[in-house]
């Protein structure tokens, strides 16, 4: 999928296509309305789209990633309502009948509150995003309606499992995938290791898709 990314917006990469391929084989309603959390280029969101989304929201607190999705949308046509702000912003205000949401989840020694680390870096235990959406999500989430969030498994899959089912809804881990380290954790391994994240020498990290399901 060709994309337009302005500098400072996260590139589509594996986590990206694993959530893509994850919603492709979900089962997606025909004509639901779609939110997607942290959009970036919105590839995911146009995805969505594609596949036959009736409203397709996308939210992003940067505005070049809003931009981004907005060009991305429209060249393919798409009726993609962009947002800036937080996806909490949209509790009691609306509700979806599928969310999809690859927030930061790398672990880092702070949260930026801006530039472009923001896109990636969640705090030290890689959760300060995921954390709020696993709460979020059952209030957002309609009656039967389908969430999917794709992280690494270095942020801990069992504690998203805990957290979604403790919110109500029925979770379980539905994709898996093992990719070598990007520059980023490539740059970090020193620090993750001395924090018994990784082990020494360890080049490559899982990846894997949540599917969250209310009743």
């Amino acid at each position: 999928m060709l994309l337009w990314r302005p500098p400072g917006v996260y590139r589509p990469q594996e986590d990206t296509w694993l959530i893509a391929e994850a919603l492709a084989g979900a089962g997606m309603p025909r004509g639901g309305r779609v939110l997607d959390v942290c959009t970036g280029t919105g590839a995911v969101a146009i995805a969505a789209g594609l596949a036959g989304a009736g409203h397709v929201t996308a939210v992003d607190l940067s505005r070049r990633a809003v931009a981004a999705t907005w060009v991305n949308a429209r060249l393919r046509g798409l009726p993609v309502r962009v947002r800036r702000g937080d996806f909490g912003d949209l509790v009691g205000s609306d509700e979806f009948d599928v969310i999809t949401a690859n927030p930061p989840y790398v672990p880092s020694p702070s949260t930026p509150e801006r530039g472009r680390a923001r896109a990636w870096d969640a705090g030290p235990r890689g959760r300060s995003v995921l954390d709020r959406l696993c709460s979020v999500m059952p209030l957002l989430l309609a009656a039967k309606g389908m969430g999917l969030i794709v992280h690494s498994t270095l942020c801990d899959s069992d504690v998203t499992l805990r957290q979604l089912r403790g919110g109500g809804l029925k979770a379980s881990v539905v994709a898996r995938r093992t990719v070598p380290f990007g520059p980023v954790m490539r740059q970090r391994a020193g620090w993750l290791a001395r924090r018994d994240l990784i082990a020494d020498g360890q080049e490559h990290e899982e990846l894997v898709v949540i599917r969250a399901d209310a009743a």
